[in-house]
């Protein structure tokens, strides 16, 4: 049976670059590993007023189920105004309620953040990696992963270039061995 990694891109931008990086580490787990793409954003902002049986929308419900049939997670953020965006602190709080039965737990994760500037989502990382602590969210601490400058990284074709894919490889190979470690 092979272990499902769910992964959870927080741009909803049709071509992004969060979401192309996504794909490419898909592609790079080894035999066993099978990835789930999981959608944020349907979810409406979380209010704990809607969180009461026959209140509870349907996406809600829906994105629970699918990170409880996840063994790990692979978070992929761009950065906003130093942050991650508002989709992956609302899937955070959406998968974490009602309280006591949060679907994260003990779900080991990899942030990855990808940004067209130098600083390459550096404090969206950190501030999703804070996020994790709390949620009981074992995160891989080496390599990290701030994929910066990301359109120097691309093919004419869009695809990542090979370095930059080895590298890819590399925090994925790491990623399999912290998940073992913890399995």
């Amino acid at each position: 049976m092979s272990k499902k990694i769910g992964i959870i891109v927080g741009s909803l931008r049709k071509d992004s670059f969060n979401r192309k990086a996504a794909e490419t580490f898909v592609n790079l787990l080894p035999e066993g590993y099978e990835a789930v793409f999981i959608e944020i954003g349907d979810l409406p902002l979380y209010n704990e007023d809607l969180d009461v049986a026959g209140s509870v929308p349907e996406s809600w419900t829906r994105f629970r189920e699918e990170l409880k049939t996840v063994d790990g997670v692979y978070f992929f953020t761009p950065e906003y105004n130093r942050s991650v965006p508002a989709a992956i602190k609302n899937a955070l709080d959406v998968g974490s309620r009602p309280y006591g039965e949060s679907a994260w737990d003990g779900k080991p994760a990899l942030v990855v953040s990808v940004s067209p500037g130098a600083v390459s989502g550096f404090g969206a990382n950190h501030h999703l990696r804070q996020s994790l602590v709390f949620l009981n969210m074992p995160t891989l601490q080496q390599p990290e992963a701030y994929i910066g400058n990301v359109l120097n990284l691309l093919n004419e074709d869009g695809t990542f270039i090979d370095d930059t894919v080895n590298f890819f490889q590399l925090i994925t190979n790491k990623y399999i061995e912290f998940f073992e470690k913890l399995a």
